[in-house]
């Protein structure tokens, strides 16, 4: 068996170092177009603010490695130009010496990665002007920032973007951050990121929400940057982060199937079109594990398990199958941490799945424990069943945690039942005897058994004017007059049963307090007492990150 690889880093290094595993007798060459076969593409940003202060950690196999211990025939900067399935050969170029040659293959796995977009605006070539992919890309980003710079652009305010600007920002770099949506990080829904906004204006960065850059010019101060708004910024050091494009051009002329959105289409084995080729990480369309839909996604995970997947599939024909991509994913970002797993409410709207959302804000370790910090878990769920669909989560402590148990739950097809009952590890500097997912389990089962009948921030904003429930503030008066939902009535919780005859029945209740536990005290009062309620759910907290103040 001859095995040729095309592109290492993450998915092609994996494929390469398992097919080993899995065989001696297999021929196994990786080409990478590249000086270096396998890093750390995660750690970049990293590198640039002198958190990672080795360059070599970034590595995390060298040529020589695997060479040696798993007797790969790695050949580097060799470009494959095109594939002849006809006569399974690839053309290979080499870019160091330009020769070209041919090399056959019985079996063959793509992992060419992604690109970063680089739209094709006025003044997009201009030195100065960055994106960030490989190594030596950030040596230039990093080398700028040695010599002084003290400004910065950054466009685009996903997962990379917020990485570069907290980095930046910790290298004494004042940066502008561009971004074409109404929010930040895109892949969550808006409000859940509204803790890191406040956290990026904490620390000085200016954000430029629902802007696009049209524009690059030269000029004093650097670059200059025209925004779709008129509005102009200027700084010595711009970084493009809007995304990435599956580099597909090898694949799609050699006839293989690729989707609308250039991803090279493969079935559960990683197999194209073509059986006898298997594509791998950043540049594949596979799908949605919760909707099904066809979906791409760059994240290192899921390409280090599809390489595995695909050279057992290739060597030894394994049934084994990828699930699809559930984008488990995480964010760091002066000190708040956010996170997701599964669907989005943003995604569920768009597949048209019908779901519930509640909102808890535990602490991340029991309460009577020094440094206990809340944190907001928001949970989607199917309606009838209590099937979880997905989870995001953010605050400063205990995320990953969460997020973790959350992603194999959603894996295992677990309920929100489930989660009341799920034992998790528990002493108090480390979790609570009702630890954060059964929490967010008691409240999600208590909707749908209708002890706590709730409603979300979103969902009473958008009721109409005659359908306005009357607002119940149940919290203190010191609470009361800090901050209120506009009309609220307030009674504080205590002594709710002695004021039941100031409200109607006639009309519906929301119930609210900080976070939703008084609430949902307040609701099962009055709804012993026959009146119609709801309590919100989250309480004041949620609302007020769908409402600032």
């Amino acid at each position: 068996m001859k095995l040729i690889i095309v592109g290492g880093v993450a998915g092609g290094a994996s494929a390469a170092t398992r097919a080993r595993r899995l065989s001696e007798a297999a021929e196994i060459v990786l080409f990478e177009r590249g000086p270096d076969v396998s890093f750390a593409n995660c750690g970049l940003p990293y590198y640039i603010g002198g958190v990672i202060e080795e360059r070599d950690r970034l590595l995390v196999a060298s040529p020589e490695s695997l060479r040696t211990t798993f007797r790969i025939d790695v050949r580097l900067q060799s470009n494959v130009e095109a594939i002849d399935r006809v006569k399974k050969t690839v053309l290979v170029r080499d870019l160091v010496t330009n020769r070209s040659y041919e090399e056959s293959y019985d079996k063959l796995i793509l992992a060419p990665g992604a690109a970063p977009l680089r739209p094709p605006l006025p003044g997009i070539d201009l030195p100065g002007i960055h994106t960030l992919r490989h190594m030596q890309d950030m040596d230039r980003i990093r080398a700028a920032v040695d010599q002084g710079v003290k400004q910065a652009i950054v466009i685009g305010a996903g997962f990379i973007g917020l990485e570069l600007v907290e980095n930046l920002v910790h290298r004494g770099v004042k940066v502008a951050l561009v971004e074409l949506q109404d929010q930040i990080l895109p892949p969550l829904d808006k409000e859940m990121t509204t803790p890191l906004m406040d956290a990026l204006k904490q620390h000085g960065v200016a954000v430029h929400l629902g802007q696009s850059a049209e524009s690059f010019t030269s000029s004093g101060q650097g670059i200059q940057v025209q925004l779709k708004s008129g509005q102009t910024l200027a700084a010595p050091l711009v970084i493009l982060g809007v995304g990435v494009r599956p580099e597909n051009q090898l694949a799609a002329a050699a006839g293989l199937e690729v989707g609308p959105r250039g991803g090279i289409r493969v079935n559960a084995q990683l197999q194209t079109s073509d059986p006898d080729i298997y594509a791998v990480g950043d540049a594949i369309e596979s799908r949605d594990f919760i909707t099904g839909d066809p979906a791409q996604l760059a994240l290192a995970g899921p390409a280090n398990r599809q390489g595995r997947l695909a050279a057992e599939h290739a060597l030894l024909g394994r049934p084994v199958a990828f699930r699809g991509f559930q984008g488990t994913s995480i964010v760091g970002c002066f000190q708040i941490t956010a996170a997701m797993t599964g669907a989005s409410e943003k995604s569920l709207r768009r597949a048209s799945r019908p779901f519930h959302a509640i909102y808890v804000h535990p602490s991340h370790h029991a309460g009577y424990y020094p440094g206990a910090e809340a944190m907001t878990i928001k949970l989607l769920f199917e309606p009838k069943t209590g099937k979880i669909w997905g989870a995001q989560i953010v605050g400063r402590h205990g995320v990953d945690k969460r997020i973790d148990v959350l992603a194999i739950a959603i894996q295992a097809g677990m309920t929100v039942f489930d989660l009341e009952q799920a034992e998790l590890a528990y002493a108090p500097q480390y979790g609570s005897a009702k630890d954060p997912i059964n929490m967010a389990g008691f409240v999600a089962a208590g909707l749908l058994r209708g002890d706590h009948p709730q409603i979300t921030a979103a969902d009473l904003l958008a009721l109409p004017e005659g359908q306005r429930p009357l607002v119940l503030d149940v919290r203190t008066a010191d609470e009361f007059a800090e901050d209120h939902l506009p009309g609220a009535k307030h009674i504080p919780v205590d002594g709710l049963r002695s004021h039941l005859g100031e409200l109607p029945k006639d009309r519906s209740i929301v119930t609210y307090c900080r976070v939703g536990q008084r609430g949902y005290l307040a609701a099962r009062v009055l709804l012993q007492h026959g009146f119609q309620v709801r309590n919100l759910s989250g309480g004041i907290k949620a609302y007020r990150m769908v409402v600032p103040n």
